[in-house]
């Protein structure tokens, strides 16, 4: 399982090797990735209908919890089909919708990269491996939504669908990490357990709504929807793979795995019902005023995110069974409707749905696809959107006082997405060829195969229900309900209400697609909205922070070395001074002071007026000589006190500071003055306090109890552990070794900057210039 999950990986590292030899290579083994892996667990349909689960554990961080443990069930094997799946036909149709590209090579390993980190998110039993896995796919998908990136529009998309998710990640984080002090662990099999002590503690309400932020912003659930329509600037493999199958229902993942563990309470469900029946409306209205294919298909996309959220929401078995099926349905006409809005775009060179007509002169095949599709997403009977429709409809009608009004808008919704539906499967190939598009002929079969296969999935699996019922849909129904109930899938119910409903959503949606026809005038309407939409607001706030930034950088970040010094120093100095101000316990016993020798009066007598001439100079010679006296001093002091080891590593110190700053000063220009006498005395002022709160903390430091239990832990194991008899070497090489390590490069680096500065001409020649 391991192998599978990171085989995308070891590809993605590869492709620069394989792209040496030959590009064309690639565009024909690397859609046999995705299959070797769907046919792996396509292996799996029979072992887990019979067993329930599969867990597979690989140690990696045992020490903090996190390991690569992965579990496989009803719920990750159909999202793990339908990566694998979907993602062996867009490999297949990129090979020649991307044919000659450039960078062909570099799209199959954001692909690849993607594919993976997608396998990682729905196998992962590890909560924390989960959230890693959740991150490259906002990785890899800014790398794809981006990959057109000589288009400023293309890479402002993809910065913000990374910006969206990303900030979801982040937020995510803090409620698995919360889920796992309330919990006591990151297993999810192991979380499962104790799920009532988590909806019993105080810190359930953070949980979810952490949880829920990572959700509804991976799955462009409103008001984070707008990065989706935004990323519809990458190319259409892209759109397809992760905006219709994968990526954006990776929320959809994380709430329908948490059903169980958090789910069944007031909280989870009612907002999960009101964010989902608000997105599903909003996105289906919005949806029917576009012009072009992707916004089309970009907003009913949104809107079926929020069916499925709705659904979750409801979380009754018959809604959590509408779910499943509709998880499968959608993957199965949204990803051919967006593969034939590539073709469309391939081979007219146009998206606008208002110019498109009779295309099925010249591409049937396509037509019949976009005809599948369609038809599957209206719900049309025989095929597998009918089905999912009929018992989203069951969900809501047994929902009591709410029946008539989460009814009323999920009929709503989809007569809106059928129309939508519509416009992108049917419209374009119906009516009469426009002579613009005479040119339009036949593609490759590399790009029509694809969607007219997933449409004849949607007819078959519609059709016979009962080749997904026992061996998909009823271990995904058992994943998310944790019921034994057994489903029974089937074309007819008889006369009943949701017969009524449906026949009135096919009617009604019908009528709506021949009376209301796409225009851009028709789309111009929704421009008076842009100032209260989501987008907008965001979009502004971003701005004001942008602006907030570059204001409180400018004045901080102003180039002046002793403003930096300044404020660290004024910082700190507030920060001890408040911590002081509360209280303060420092008691002096003059009795335990040694007598002050005079060899100990000379050397301070001679650090003040070494300090006294550094600040006092106009000569950097003097100021530095000065300096080094004091740093010179210091050295005595510990010699004083028997620490020669301090005072060695002192002196050499001192000694390489003194002397790199005599080689710098022969570059460096004249020496001028840029303190006022004011200046100067806020300096001054600040240095003392600086330095009267270091000694009152010093003395109180004296005051609090020292414990030996460290001491006593190195003097112990220096020896054993470390093989050393000096414990103050044993802590520095073995103890502190990375530490000492990052001094170490620390100081190469100054070294490099010093160099750099010597070898600096600071008075280049006109030729140079």
């Amino acid at each position: 399982m391991l192998v599978a999950v990171v085989l995308g990986f070891i590809f993605a590292l590869l492709v620069p090797f394989f792209s040496r030899f030959t590009k064309k290579a690639i565009s024909l083994v690397y859609p046999l990735i995705p299959l070797f892996l769907f046919l792996y667990f396509l292996g799996f349909l029979e072992k887990i209908k019979s067993e329930g689960q599969i867990l597979f554990h690989y140690n990696w961080v045992p020490s903090l919890g996190i390991d690569l443990s992965f579990r496989l069930d009803g719920l990750s094997l159909l999202f793990a089909l339908m990566i694998t799946g979907i993602g062996t036909l867009v490999f297949a149709y990129t090979a020649n919708y991307l044919k000659g590209h450039q960078y062909l090579d570099r799209f199959y390993g954001y692909l690849s990269m993607f594919m993976a980190s997608m396998l990682g998110v729905v196998l992962s039993d590890n909560l924390m491996s989960m959230f890693i896995f959740w991150e490259l796919t906002s990785i890899s998908s800014y790398f794809l939504i981006g990959f057109n990136n000589d288009d400023p529009a293309s890479r402002k998309s993809a910065l913000t669908a990374l910006s969206i998710t990303g900030f979801g990640g982040l937020v995510m984080l803090s409620g698995i990490i919360l889920l796992q002090v309330v919990g006591g662990s990151y297993s999810f099999t192991e979380l499962l357990n104790s799920s009532e002590i988590i909806k019993n503690s105080n810190s359930y309400g953070w949980i979810i709504a952490l949880m829920f932020v990572g959700a509804f912003t991976k799955s462009a659930q409103f008001p984070f929807h707008f990065w989706l329509p935004g990323a519809m600037k990458a190319p259409t493999p892209v759109s397809t793979y992760l905006h219709s199958a994968t990526m954006v229902k990776a929320g959809i993942y994380l709430l329908a795995r948490f059903t169980p563990l958090l789910g069944d309470t007031i909280w989870w469900n009612s907002t999960l019902v009101t964010v989902g029946a608000i997105t599903m409306v909003y996105a289906a209205i919005h949806s029917v005023f576009r012009v072009d294919l992707k916004g089309i298909l970009a907003y009913s996309t949104i809107s079926a995110l929020g069916i499925l959220v709705f659904l979750i929401g409801i979380g009754t078995e018959k809604s959590l069974l509408a779910a499943g099926i509709f998880i499968l349905a959608h993957a199965l006409y949204k990803a051919a409707l967006f593969l034939i809005t590539g073709i469309i775009d391939h081979e007219t060179g146009s998206r606008d749905v208002s110019k498109l007509a009779g295309l099925q002169k010249v591409m049937m095949p396509v037509a019949i696809a976009g005809f599948l599709a369609a038809l599957s997403s209206a719900g049309l009977p025989f095929l597998l959107g009918f089905i999912s429709k009929e018992v989203m409809y069951e969900a809501t009608l047994q929902l009591g006082n709410w029946a008539l009004i989460l009814t009323a808008l999920a009929v709503l919704t989809k007569i809106l997405l059928l129309v939508a539906g519509f416009w992108a499967g049917i419209k374009p190939f119906t009516g009469n060829l426009p002579s613009e598009f005479n040119k339009a002929h036949m593609p490759s079969p590399l790009l029509w195969v694809p969607p007219l296969l997933l449409g004849f999935l949607s007819l078959g699996f519609g059709m016979f229900p009962f080749l997904v019922q026992e061996s998909l849909i009823q271990p995904v129904f058992r994943s998310i309900s944790r019921s034994e109930t057994i489903i029974e899938l089937k074309l007819w119910h008889g006369f009943n209400l949701v017969l009524l409903l449906s026949v009135f959503t096919l009617v009604s949606g019908g009528l709506l697609y021949f009376f209301l026809k796409p225009t851009k005038a028709l789309f111009e309407k929704t421009f008076r909205f842009e100032v209260i939409s989501p987008q907008n607001i965001i979009e502004n706030g971003s701005n004001l922070f942008g602006s907030f930034a570059r204001f409180w950088t400018k004045f901080f970040q102003n180039g002046y070395l002793r403003n930096y010094v300044i404020t660290i120093l004024a910082f700190l100095t507030l920060l001890m001074a408040y911590r002081l101000f509360g209280e303060v316990n420092i008691y002096i016993d003059w009795d335990q002071i040694s007598t002050v020798s005079y060899y100990e009066a000379i050397v301070v007598v001679l650090m003040i007026i070494s300090i006294i001439f550094a600040i006092s100079t106009n000569s950097r010679t003097t100021a530095i000589v000065a300096l080094g006296v004091v740093g010179f001093a210091n050295c005595l002091f510990f010699i004083f006190y028997s620490a020669p080891d301090l005072a060695m590593t002192q002196f050499s110190i001192d000694t390489l500071t003194v002397l790199l700053f005599m080689l710098v000063l022969v570059k460096l220009p004249k020496n001028k003055s840029f303190s006022s006498k004011g200046m100067k005395f806020r300096d001054a002022f600040l240095s003392l306090t600086f330095g009267v709160l270091i000694a009152i903390l010093t003395l109180e430091v004296f005051e609090e109890p020292s414990s030996s239990e460290v001491s006593k832990y190195f003097a112990d194991n220096a020896y054993l552990l470390a093989k050393g008899r000096n414990v103050v070497n044993v802590i520095l090489v073995d103890y502190r070794g990375f530490d000492t390590m990052i001094e170490t490069v620390v100081l190469v680096i100054a070294a490099a900057g010093v160099f750099s500065l010597m070898k600096l001409d600071l008075n280049p020649s006109k030729k140079d210039l």
